[in-house]
């Protein structure tokens, strides 16, 4: 360690030991502020410090100062946004100035007497990732704050959080106030699905929070093996909470877990931790300094998986620190209700998982995404989440009656009896439902006049594949090879390619799987890749452009699916996503071509059945299919996807809700480009299936076969729905109806169509 930064550590440590006599130090909360403040001036040589308290209504109040009007103390108030001092919390950020007056923000207050001050630094005071204040220093001349500054602010910035959060300086009440507090009439909130379902219980909300008494340690050694210690107890607890949930099947979630441990043994982490240990923090403290760090550093990345990784990090600094005080978690230590809906800002999957399973029925998030670990897991357990649900937690209170719907994105807080009768209603018909469809299971997809449909699923993890043997689906339609990939901190090695894929064999027990070969770009993010600025990624670059831009990648996974198959003599069916002209086809069924030379010159067995097909999206392929299908070396079968070729035909960015209903897939255009694609393939005596979201919906499907659609892939939970509409439907009658509609220019043929179902009997 060098000379000055020795130098540094022995300042922070002089500071933090005088600041622990401060905090233990008899007088009330205001007179240790006061005298915090006094200190801080003192230590850093500044003409200003300045403490102001975040109160109800997110207004910030000047709490204690040296160096400004006395008089200004609990006068001086201002919202967040406002001036410099609301900068730093609006953007939970410090910022550093040697000239103020200048910044754009800069806001005048004349009862505090800061004329004469020109340079400014401030930092937020931050606990639980919310803003409870804000510490700043002043000076008269200007002067370049550095980063050591910032660094040593943003430590006592974290002692003076602890004193606020002890409820002395603001009741604990106003703390933790927000929109609705003290409001018990029912209420609804929006958010985002990230699962859907339905699930009704009482509220237990997810709040982790460990209060440091002892910021400042005599002994940095001692303080590291203690952090040391809760490593290892902490990565014990880990390999039995792997083993716990292994029976929820092989699925992602233990790639998730293994994710989750690579983060807590990551050495940059741990050495941060022990950098600040040495800066003079207690072990506790200096966890939670690199937390916030953390935290400041990855809320000002753009990139939304980046940003989510954040999630585990807080679960790994969260748990790490139970193991050094011996606690354990709280959903250990709490006794929960029969039905829990968990309220949280934000979870780790890990976190999720300390629950107890049989009893949770809902997930309410005020952040997240559907792509977060924790989202991954919920879906895994089938329990229903929303996310994106503001001010969920000041909204809600502990044991609040609770309905989460799932299928549409809210959340009714206290219930009126009326409400929950009615969702209570709707659970017991799906029950019902549950029954009547494992009883289909079993029947064929024959319509009335004999028509056959093959049913497949859509799967993108391994614990979907436990509904082929509960649905009596033929087989995986569409399994979606990216998520292993998304979840993982690097590319999966071939071994670890190989593996999983064997083990969606091993699960498919015979029935034909149907892998899409890596579809990320777009909105599926690769943490290991370049973040993409494009102005569309839509149409930019994904999917198979990416994989022939990186050959390297794509062999390496048509290397592992031919290594699955042939270790277990099964047939194998290779699909390439979003090919937009026919050169791309042949491109990639070349790599493959490689892989299989490159097997067998190693003395290698290959499968002896090897199908190639490719994903119809862009509507582009249409008008070249003749040279694609029924060709020697082209595609083996074709699988529309439904939801990109609708986007792409319409012009219409499927995410954007202003759009949303603008256009049907039940509308002339796209039935007519459907019908094109099917009777093309029919000619060339190549098989067509839909994986897209209209194989999944009653109605849509009806329409399908009668366009001459013989296979529809779809997720598990449609299966029964479309069982039943086939066996009610004569395809025929269907076809000539759609012969005469298709002749007029409407909008949409939905209603028109859903009556003659209701009208005919078909179940819809």
């Amino acid at each position: 360690m060098t000379a000055p930064a020795e130098d540094a550590f022995s300042a922070s440590r002089r500071l933090l030991s005088r600041l622990r006599d401060v905090m233990a130090a008899g007088g009330t909360a205001q007179a240790r502020l006061d005298k915090i403040v006094q200190l801080i001036a003192a230590e850093m040589v500044a003409d200003v410090c300045s403490v102001y308290v975040m109160r109800a209504g997110e207004v910030l109040e000047l709490f204690a100062t040296v160096g400004l009007n006395p008089q200004a103390v609990h006068v001086t108030r201002m919202s967040v946004n406002e001036g410099l001092v609301g900068l730093v919390a609006a953007d939970q950020a410090p910022v550093r100035l040697s000239n103020a007056r200048n910044h754009p923000r800069f806001a005048y207050r004349p009862e505090t007497g800061e004329d004469p001050f020109q340079s400014f630094a401030g930092v937020p005071i931050l606990r639980g990732g919310r803003v409870r204040g804000v510490l700043v220093i002043q000076h008269k001349d200007r002067r370049d704050y550095t980063e050591l500054d910032t660094e040593t602010l943003q430590t006592i910035a974290m002692v003076v959080a602890e004193l606020i959060a002890a409820g002395e300086l603001v009741s604990q009440g106003e703390i933790g106030a927000g929109p609705g507090d003290g409001d018990m009439r029912p209420s609804r909130l929006a958010g985002v699905t990230m699962n859907e379902g339905i699930g009704i219980g009482l509220a237990v909300l997810h709040q982790p929070q460990i209060t440091v008494r002892e910021m400042v340690a005599e002994d940095p050694q001692v303080e590291i093996q203690r952090v040391n210690d809760a490593l290892s107890t902490m990565h014990l607890a880990l390999d039995e909470l792997e083993r716990l949930t292994a029976d929820q099947g092989d699925g992602e979630h233990l790639d998730i877990l293994e994710t989750y441990r690579m983060l807590a043994a990551d050495r940059g982490w741990t050495r941060r931790i022990h950098e600040a240990i040495l800066g003079g923090l207690s072990a506790e403290a200096a966890i939670q300094k690199v937390q916030t760090d953390t935290r400041l550093r990855i809320a000002q990345m753009t990139d939304p998986y980046i940003r989510e990784r954040m999630l585990d990090f807080e679960d790994v600094a969260q748990r790490l620190l139970y193991h050094l005080q011996g606690r354990r978690s709280e959903a250990a230590d709490g006794t929960l209700p029969d039905d829990v809906i968990l309220v949280a800002r934000s979870m780790g999957p890990a976190e999720l998982l300390d629950y107890d399973r049989s009893r949770l029925r809902g997930l309410i998030l005020e952040e997240g995404s559907p792509t977060s670990h924790v989202a991954i897991i919920a879906r895994a357990l089938g329990i229903p989440v929303i996310g994106r649900c503001e001010d969920a937690l000041s909204r809600i209170d502990p044991l609040d009656p609770l309905i989460v719907d799932g299928d549409h994105a809210q959340v009714y807080v206290r219930p009126g009896d009326e409400v929950e009768s009615g969702y209570r209603k709707t659970l017991r018909f799906r029950a019902e439902e549950r029954k009547n469809y494992a009883a289909m299971a079993s029947l064929p997809a024959i319509s009335k006049d004999g028509v056959r449909a093959t049913i497949l699923l859509n799967a993108g993890m391994l614990i979907d594949l436990a509904a082929l043997e509960e649905t009596g689906a033929a087989g995986v339609g569409l399994y979606r090879t990216e998520i292993p990939f998304m979840v993982r901190s690097q590319y999966p090695a071939v071994s670890a390619q190989t593996e999983l894929y064997g083990k969606v064999f091993d699960q498919a027990a015979g029935r034909p799987v149907t892998f899409r070969t890596l579809d990320v770009g777009g909105d599926k993010k690769l943490p290991y890749f370049p973040e993409d600025n494009a102005e569309n990624p839509a149409l930019g670059w994904r999917a198979i452009r990416m994989g022939l831009d990186r050959p390297a990648m794509l062999r390496k996974q048509l290397r592992a699916l031919l290594a699955a198959a042939s270790e277990r003599r099964a047939p194998l069916r290779i699909m390439f996503p979003m090919i937009t002209e026919a050169s791309e086809f042949f491109a990639a069924r070349a790599l493959l071509d490689r892989e299989i030379a490159r097997r067998l010159a190693d003395g290698g067995a290959v499968p002896s059945d090897i199908k190639v097909g490719m994903m119809l999206e862009v509507p582009s392929i249409i008008w070249q299919l003749p040279m694609l299908a029924g060709v020697p070396g082209g595609a083996d079968f074709i699988s529309i996807g439904t939801n990109d070729l609708m986007q792409f035909l319409y012009a219409s960015d499927r995410g954007d809700q202003r759009l949303a209903n603008r256009y049907d897939p039940l509308s002339t255009a796209m039935l007519l480009a459907l019908k094109d694609v099917v009777e093309k393939c029919e000619a060339a005596g190549v098989p067509v299936t839909v994986c897209g979201e209209m194989g999944g919906r009653p109605l849509d499907a009806m329409v399908l076969l009668a366009l001459g659609v013989r296979m529809l892939s779809m997720p598990p939970q449609a299966v029964a729905r479309i069982k039943m509409m086939v066996r009610s439907l004569d395809v025929g009658q269907v076809r000539a109806l759609m012969g005469e509609l298709m002749r007029h220019p409407h909008h949409s043929l939905r209603e028109r169509l859903r009556l003659y179902a209701l009208e005919n009997g078909i179940k819809i």
